[in-house]
Formats: structure tokens, sequence, C-alpha cells
């Protein structure tokens, strides 16, 4: 018997006493199917021209940002030398171990805007639009574009418009062809920043152990020297005050690093290249973050006047401080040309995710549906235009504050980023429920990660609190600042609002457990099976630089 359904025709062999039974199958299956369609049909409009290589670089772009390289003399300045080491290390296990939640979650549920749709789908829809739109309104607030003009503020004494204006037009243009385009852009950008990392690592050792002419040897003398600094009270209590208030400004400069996860729809074999790229994204980060801080710390005193007062520009950065201290030439403009490819590449992301996050809501019907719509070469062009509108609010930073507004858009993007880490951890868990509740496990998954279904209620705990507390100061006796409580909760609010639109419109509701989706997500990893890793061999192993 031939049955049609959805335009589609199926054969069925039944026999009379099985005929109710299998036609039940007939429509479990084309449920199935149509759930699939639900979740991933309109993935099928982009292009998947990312390769696992893309990536993990689009990843390393996005975290070697100004975080570490402009905004971390603020962090030593406040924590002290051997504090502002454990605040990296601490925050720095915390993103890991939330990576390790986002790789398990994104290799059975890769997409676009990947965290967005797996909150949606395991959590809420309304949690899903919220958060959304959050991602899109923090790409919007350009801060790294802003940054491009306070770093070429070193080299140059024009206007700071002018370069804004100048990369501006760049990176709109780099996001008007193709995605595969813009990833070679980023992965040459990426091998390049790498090789400066691990220079600017070894001439911190250098430096450290008196390599360079006329200098001592320094050693730990910074170390014992200011190891940790009060601020807001005296004693012990001040020191952690101080170290926690750094938390944001750190929390700032790991950003980047869920990026992995978030090109699901535009990545060839994307389970296996998520796989792959966030295991050794993971690895790369924390070892080369925590080595450039450690040689940072042992270069540079807590207690140099130069990082006290910010400038708000590139001679600010510690690490040209750190250099000119050594009496070294040139190399200043090296690390200088590091901080702008950083700022650039991380402008260029921000551009890239709104657009993608815009596609991503109106694939549920929560954006207008022109930004579904695509060029020839599977670009949501609509989304990169009105992206591209919100860039010239960097001109916000043309003015002699402009480390002030630059400070604000750290703080709000900090807050975003910690709401987006909890919707991992929130997604996860929603996950592990789900299995549970339908008979699963992780060893089901077509990945799986150690530590990532502890982590992810861990992580849930700590992330909240440092939201919560991101603004503390501002509740302390005589240090409340208008723009410092805004910039710190103003995300919260925005969340809350969008949120609660969206739940009292469509009435929206939690979801159990037992209601997730789990069947069309397993056929679809049946569906589109991928070949596995491949263990590395011979010259092989030389690809670990850059794959």
């Amino acid at each position: 018997m031939t049955i049609t359904t959805s335009g589609k025709s199926l054969d069925i062999n039944y026999d009379e006493d099985k005929k109710v039974q299998s036609l039940n199958e007939v429509v479990a299956i084309e449920s199935t199917h149509s759930g699939v369609d639900e979740i991933f049909g309109e993935e099928k409009r982009l292009n998947r021209g990312l390769k696992q290589r893309h990536i993990q670089m689009l990843a390393l772009v996005g975290v070697f940002g100004t975080g570490l390289f402009l905004s971390s003399g603020s962090t030593l300045y406040l924590t002290g030398n051997v504090g502002m080491l454990i605040s990296y290390l601490f925050v720095g296990t915390l993103v890991g171990l939330n990576q390790l939640a986002n790789i398990e979650l994104s290799c059975f549920v890769p997409l676009t805007s990947a965290t967005v749709r797996q909150t949606e789908h395991f959590v809420d829809e309304s949690y899903g639009f919220a958060l959304g739109w959050i991602q899109v309104y923090s790409g919007l607030m350009p801060g790294e574009l802003a940054a491009t003009a306070v770093v070429m503020h070193y080299w140059s004494d024009l206007n700071p418009a002018v370069w804004l204006s100048v990369f501006l037009v760049i990176i709109v243009a780099l996001n008007s062809y193709s995605i595969r385009f813009y990833g070679e852009v980023e992965f040459a950008f990426g091998c390049l920043k790498i090789l400066l990392i691990a220079g600017l690592i070894i001439l911190s050792i250098v430096i450290d152990l008196g390599g360079v002419p006329h200098i001592d040897r320094i050693g730990f003398r910074y170390w014992k020297d200011s190891p940790f600094k009060p601020k807001y009270k005296l004693g012990s209590a001040g020191k952690f005050l101080a170290w926690w208030k750094a938390s944001g400004s750190t929390i700032y400069a790991f950003g980047g690093i869920s990026s992995i996860s978030f090109f699901g729809g535009e990545t060839r074999n994307p389970r296996r290249a998520i796989y792959i790229a966030g295991k050794r994204i993971f690895y790369r980060v924390f070892l080369l973050y925590i080595l450039t801080v450690f040689g940072l710390t042992l270069i540079l005193s807590a207690n140099d006047s130069a990082i006290a007062s910010p400038t708000g520009d590139a001679t600010g950065s510690p690490f040209v401080i750190a250099i000119k201290r050594a009496g070294i030439k040139g190399l200043p403009s090296v690390v200088n040309a590091l901080v702008l490819s950083s700022a650039f590449s991380a402008a260029n992301l921000a551009l890239v995710q709104t657009s993608r996050n815009l596609f991503a809501l109106a694939s549920k019907g929560q954006a207008p549906r022109i930004f579904l719509k695509t060029n020839s070469r599977g670009l949501p062009y609509y989304g990169v235009i009105l992206a591209g509108l919100f860039m010239p609010l960097s001109y916000m930073s043309v003015s002699s504050g402009s480390a002030t507004v630059f400070g604000w858009f750290q703080s709000l993007t900090s807050s975003n980023l910690l709401l987006g880490w909890i919707s991992i951890s929130l997604a996860h868990i929603g996950l592990q429920r789900a299995l549970k509740a339908q008979g699963y496990t992780r060893d089901d998954l077509p990945y799986k990660m150690p530590f990532a279904h502890v982590g992810a209620y861990i992580l849930l705990f700590f992330f909240v609190i440092l939201l919560l507390t991101g603004g503390f100061p501002n509740f302390m006796k005589g240090r409340f600042e208008i723009s410092s409580f805004f910039s710190s909760y103003f995300s919260i609010a925005y969340f809350a609002v969008f949120y609660t639109f969206w739940k009292v419109w469509k009435r929206t509701k939690f979801i159990a457990p037992a209601d997730v989706d789990l069947q069309s997500l397993f056929l679809k990893v049946e569906e589109t099976p991928e070949p596995p890793p491949q263990p590395l061999r011979g010259w092989k192993y030389l690809t670990l630089l850059w794959s």
C-alpha cells in the first residue's frame, strides 16, 4: 500500500491484523520528520562554508581581544600581581567547564545562534526569545569597534572618527560576500595572533630573567611587593572585594570563546568540527591566556603609576608600558598592532553574530521574516545591514571621555556574557533532565564531555552570583554612580522585560523534561552521519598550530 503524506509517498506493507498499528507508525514517522524540519529547516538557507579550522580561529580571535591587551592593566592595578593571576585562573576555570557543557550540547544540537535555539528547545520559548534579543543588543553595542580608534591613537593624531569610519566600512565589506570569505580572513588573523602572543610570552620571560641590556633580573619581585591590593575596605576584606570587582573585566576578556558553537548551521560536519575545535580551543585559550597573564604579572608592578590612571588608548596597555620600562624600542608598536588586530576581529565577529542571531529569531517567528532572506551565497544580508546601521554608535567614544565610554561598553558586555553562560548551563541541565525522563543516557549523545553534567550545576551558581554582584560598589555608602549601576544591571532588566513580554503574549510554559523533543534530534543524528575524528599522525601534528 502507498500512503502520501506531506507530499511524500511511503510504501507500507501490513496485514489486516496490524493495520492500525502500521498506520500509527506512519503517523509517528511523519511527525518525527516534521519535528526535524521545524528545528533544522531554516538552516538550509545558509551555506556550510566553514571548516573546523575556521571556527577554532574565530573563537581565538574573539577571545584574545581588547579585554586582555587594554583592560588587564586596570585589573592588575586593582587586584595586585598575584590577585590578577588568581582572577584569570578562577574565571578561566569556570569558562572552561562551561565550554565542556557547550560542546556536548552543541554537538547534539548544532544550530546557528546555538545557545538561543538550545534554551528555547530545552528550557522555555520565552527564555530563548529574551536571550536572542539580548544577544542582538549586545552585538549592536560597538565596544570593540570603538576600541579600534582608541588603539589607532597610539600612532596617529587624526580625529578618531576618521579611523572609526575606515574600519566600519572594511568590516561591513568583509561581511557582504560569504561566510567562507569571512572565515578565511579571520583564519589569517588568528594565525598571526597566535604567533604574536607566543612571542609576547617569550619576551616576558626574557625581560623577567634579565635578558634585556641594562635591566636587572626581576624574578618574582613584584609578586612579593604587591601580591594583593585592598579597595573599598582595609585588610583582607578589602583585598577580596578588589579581587571580586576585577572579575568583571576578566569576564570581558574571555568573551568570544563560545563562538565555537555559534556557527553550527554554517559549518561542515558540525558535530565533529565543534567537538574537535572545542577541545583544542579550551586548552589553547586557557594555556595561552594564563601564560600571557603570568608573564605580565612578572614584569609589571601593580603599583606602577602608568596603569593607575588609564589613558583610554593603547599607551595605557600594560604590555606596552612593560616593554617601554625595559627600554625596548620598536616592540611597543608591534604590541599595538596585535591589539588593533584583536579589536578589529572582535568587532567583525560582533557584526556576524548579530546577523545570525536575527536569523535564528526569525526562524522561530520571533523577529521579522525578512532576516531569513539570504543571497546566493547563503548570507543573511538584511541582518548584516541592520548591524551595520548601528555601528556609528561607536562615535560616542570620540571625546575626551573615550575611556569612560569604553568602560561602559565593557560592563554591559560582561553582563551579557554572563547571561549567555548561564543559558548554556540551563540548557544543559534541561538536556540532562530530558534524557533521564525519556529513558536515554549521556552515552547516547554523539559526543560526551567529561564533567559537563556536574559542571553545569556548579557554574549556574557561580555565574548567577557574578551577575548579581557585578555592580556591588554602588551599594556601598557614598559610592553610587548612575552610569556604573546602569551598565552593570541594565541587561538583567532588559532580559526580564523581553521575557515577560513574550511569556504574557504567547502564554509559553517551561518545557517539562518528558515533553522535550529528543526524538527529532536523535533522528537528525542518524540521518546525517559524520566521519569520526581521525587521530593525528606524522606531519599532521603540525596542524595543531592552526587547526
